[in-house]
């Protein structure tokens, strides 16, 4: 028996499969998908991704995967749902982590999830986009001008009654220069009742975009989804496309690429830190982490020639190297820059007021971030054990294991403290590459894509799992799916600030900092 039949038969026993790349495939059908979905839950098999693609061209109407992570192996176990018309069933009744998912498909490919629970529109605003206008489907054009309309019906936001009960709606346009996104406050007084987030005021058409641009620039498309996380987005598009053509990456670029993931994740941590502290008035805790954060971002720069480390990444490989000269200098900037952050959060800690805003406040029951499947930060200040570099490693990581930190509140505090361990631990972990760092070529040619094939990626982005699905037919690539962490823990919301005041919101807001970009593509 092969690795991937004893892995379908310990989960899924019954069922045929076949072996793909990194994918282990069973086909499902309808009645026999929430059983399966199911046994691979109660299994503890985290949900990667769920994605429809459109093969009607070759007769074979649309298909639905669920991506699952093995523990035992690198592969992905999917789930794969034939559909015969444009109904299939929902599971967001039985398996939460779904339902957005389900909403995102019956939106993009005017497919329809059979009992889902709330099927409104997601991303794609009815009011002024066309009914039966579905860009996902293959026979709409990347380029198609959609005509503009103001007859779809207004958005129905879920209410909440009751005497005193008032609402109060925030954005889509906000007053700083942050992305937009609508918050709608149901309180009383000035305690949240609930809140609903909508989004997609910048959806941007990304996945389409994956379909029609030549592969020199899906790299960069890449690297645009979501800014602050362009070198992990791109690392995990990177990491699907070598996959999927067996590309080999040198152990040179797999450490380098370790390197510069973390030092993403370094300046982008030591941002949210400060502006954390920022949000609750404490202004000298602000300042102090904008002034890291740049000399993070400036360092960057030295190395790469990009503050976002774009360009770095490519297919086989990366493009820039450190030199032993570069290794030496990064070593004496994460020493000062440790002394200095250690300063920082020694006097904040110092700060009674500051701590009495962050304790309690935005808490996340633990028991709702498992429903949902929550990731990153929010996952592991909740006591959940969960990051890719060490479950599914990638890179360099099977090498260089990092520590998990974990915190078990749930509120803006542990997620405070989650990021100052993260960046002490991405310092060590750069240490120890740049001393481990093999000697070797940077990159290697990237071999041909295959007639038919699939390969996933899950990369840990600084916020969370970003992952990655590519699906080849005769010989290019027809569907990139992405999905960034935010488009998971977006869906909490609701969940969090129930017991907060209104005030206490940018805060919440701040401590999660999910990506606008990211969710909206």
């Amino acid at each position: 028996m092969t690795k991937s039949n004893s892995i379908v038969h310990r989960y899924l026993p019954g069922h045929a499969s076949e072996t793909r790349e990194n994918a282990i495939l069973v086909p499902v059908e309808p009645q026999e998908l929430a059983d399966a979905a199911r046994k691979l839950k109660d299994s503890g098999l985290p949900l990667v991704t769920v994605f429809a693609a459109d093969h009607r061209a070759k007769k074979k109407g649309f298909c639905i995967r669920y991506a699952f992570r093995t523990p035992e192996s690198d592969s992905f176990l999917v789930l794969v749902l034939s559909l015969s018309s444009t109904v299939f069933p929902s599971l967001a009744s039985v398996y939460p982590a779904c339902a957005l998912y389900e909403r995102e498909i019956m939106t993009m490919f005017g497919l329809e999830a059979e009992g889902h629970p709330d099927p409104r529109t997601l991303l794609l605003h009815e009011e002024n986009w066309p009914k039966g206008v579905y860009p996902l489907r293959k026979d709409f054009a990347w380029d198609t001008r959609v005509p503009r309309t103001t007859k779809g019906e207004a958005y129905r936001f879920h209410t909440i009654e009751g005497e005193g009960i008032y609402e109060i709606p925030v954005g889509p346009v906000h007053a700083g220069i942050i992305e937009p996104g609508h918050f709608r406050f149901s309180v009383a007084g000035e305690e949240i009742v609930s809140l609903e987030a909508r989004l997609g005021w910048v959806h941007k058409g990304v996945e389409k975009l994956f379909e029609a641009l030549p592969l020199e620039k899906k790299v960069l498309l890449s690297e645009r989804i979501s800014g602050d996380s362009s070198f992990s987005h791109s690392l995990a598009f990177c990491e699907a496309l070598e996959t999927l053509t067996a590309t080999k990456v040198p152990e040179r670029a797999q450490y380098l690429r370790l390197v510069y993931a973390e030092l993403e994740r370094i300046a982008n941590h030591i941002g949210d830190i400060g502006f954390i502290m920022l949000d609750t008035g404490y202004s000298f805790g602000g300042a102090n982490g904008s002034r890291l954060r740049e000399r993070v971002m400036r360092q960057n720069e030295l190395l790469t020639g990009s503050r976002f480390l774009r360009g770095v990444n490519i297919p086989g490989g990366v493009s820039r190297d450190i030199t032993e000269e570069s290794a030496l200098e990064m070593r004496r900037f994460l020493a000062e820059l440790r002394k200095d952050l250690a300063e920082l959060i020694r006097i904040a800690d110092g700060s009674a007021s500051l701590m009495n805003r962050l304790a309690g406040t935005g808490v996340l029951p633990k028991g709702v971030a498992e429903d949902y499947g929550v990731v990153g930060v929010v996952a592991r200040a909740c006591g959940i054990k969960k990051d890719v570099r060490v479950e599914h490693p990638y890179a360099a990581y099977a090498s260089l294991t990092p520590e998990i930190t974990l915190e078990k509140k749930g509120d803006v505090e542990a997620r405070f403290r989650i990021r100052i361990a993260e960046v002490l631990e991405s310092m060590r972990l750069i240490e120890s590459a740049l001393s481990a760092l093999p000697k070797g070529h940077l990159s290697a040619p990237l071999r041909p894509i295959p007639q038919e094939g699939i390969a996933l990626s899950a990369v840990e982005g600084w916020r969370g799992e970003i992952a990655y699905a590519i699906l080849a037919e005769d010989g290019v690539i027809s569907r990139v799916k992405v999905r960034d962490p935010s488009f998971i823990n977006w869906q909490i919301y609701p969940y969090v600030p129930s017991t907060d005041m209104v005030p206490d919101f940018p805060l919440i807001n701040k401590s999660f900092n999910l990506s606008y970009s990211g969710n909206d593509l």
